[in-house]
This record gives C-alpha cells, sequence and structure tokens, in this order.
C-alpha cells in the first residue's frame, strides 16, 4: 500500500487493521502508512510472557496500563505497575516481561514512523 494513502481524510483505524498474532491481543501500528510520526505496540500478556532483549535507533517509551512489568534496560532492571511510564535510549538492549499474576497490558511507543528492531538472541 502506498504510504501516504491513509492519510488523506480523518478517520479511526480499524482493530482488524493493526491486529497481529493468532490471539488477536497485540496492536502494530507504524505511523509511516498514517501519517504519524510515531508507532507503537499495544500489548496484552499473560504472566511470564514478554519479548526477548532487543534495541533500537531511537527512543521508546512504555505505559504500563494494568498489571505489572519488569523492565530490562541495560544492565537494570526495574518494575513498572499500572500507571506508570518507563524509558529507554536509542541502542540500548533492553525488553519487558508480565511479572504480575494477572493480565499485562502496556503501549510501547516508538520514536520512528517505522519499526526497526534488532533482537539479540539472532546476532
Amino acid at each position: 500500500m502506498d504510504a501516504t494513502a491513509n492519510t488523506t481524510a480523518p478517520r479511526a483505524i480499524p482493530f482488524d487493521e493493526i491486529v497481529i498474532g493468532e490471539a488477536r491481543r497485540t496492536l502494530l501500528f507504524e505511523g509511516r502508512r498514517y501519517g504519524s510520526g510515531i508507532s507503537f505496540f499495544l500489548v496484552d500478556n499473560e504472566p511470564g510472557q514478554g519479548p526477548g532483549l532487543h534495541r533500537h535507533p531511537y527512543s521508546e517509551t512504555w505505559t504500563v496500563l494494568e498489571g505489572e512489568a519488569t523492565i530490562t534496560i541495560g544492565e537494570e532492571r526495574l518494575v513498572a505497575r499500572a500507571g506508570d511510564t518507563a524509558v529507554v535510549g536509542p541502542h540500548v538492549w533492553h525488553g519487558f516481561v508480565n511479572s504480575g499474576t494477572g493480565r499485562l497490558r502496556i503501549m510501547c511507543v516508538h520514536a520512528s514512523d517505522t519499526m526497526i528492531q534488532e533482537f539479540k538472541d539472532e546476532l
């Protein structure tokens, strides 16, 4: 699809257009397609779930909407709960896991209009 095709008129972006995965619990929004300067994941994970260590050439900001996440940023680990926000700078290895007993809903905002990720376990 043309990168500017969806920017001509305001609209609500349907869930089915950005949902990913078989469980249909994670949203992936890449801003370039919609004329936005950011991208995001809206993640809904069970206890123990989360992405492995990875990094981006831009900063990432997380806001925990529900539950508890243990976030690894470089050599540091921090616990974030509903309402908390954390930030990682460019090129720093990071990841998170649902460390609570219920669901984790977390918004992961990427300071880029397209996702660029490098996973440590793929090196």
